[in-house]
């Protein structure tokens, strides 16, 4: 009887704890996508002269593909099909050629109450939840 009361509080302490650790290691890959997303940006800029957009070039000419495509292939950023970051989803508004933010949002149950990260071209760290980047 005492073997099985030691084992549940064991089991009432690690479990917990290890749930927590998963969300906070999924966060992280979410984070880590963003700023390999913002460093695909910042190559595409430094090549092209401007951020990629989709549909079009820097001079506003069409060019086919999507941004997340284009920076897929060309700066090995994270791939935009399907458009997943493990638990998290990811998607870009690029404002102009000079401005963009890229957003990871928690797209499974396990993330649900994670909240939105976000970056944008100044590195800017985002969330919905002001305290998700620091931890």
């Amino acid at each position: 009887m005492i073997v099985i009361l030691v084992v549940g509080v064991l089991a009432a302490i690690a479990i917990p704890t290890y749930t927590n650790y998963m969300i906070r290691a999924r966060r992280a890959d979410a984070k880590t996508a963003l700023e390999q997303v913002r460093a695909a940006q910042e190559m595409w800029r430094a090549e092209k002269g401007c951020y990629a957009r989709d549909g079009v070039n820097c001079q506003g000419n069409p060019l086919a593909g999507t941004a997340e495509a284009k920076l897929h292939t060309t700066m090995g950023a994270p791939a935009p099909t399907p458009n997943r970051i493990g638990e998290y989803s990811w998607a870009f508004t690029v404002k102009d050629a000079n401005a963009f933010t890229a957003r990871a949002t928690p797209q499974t149950a396990r993330q649900a109450n994670d909240g939105w990260l976000e970056i944008d071209q100044n590195g800017l760290k985002t969330s919905q939840f002001p305290d998700r980047w620091t931890r």
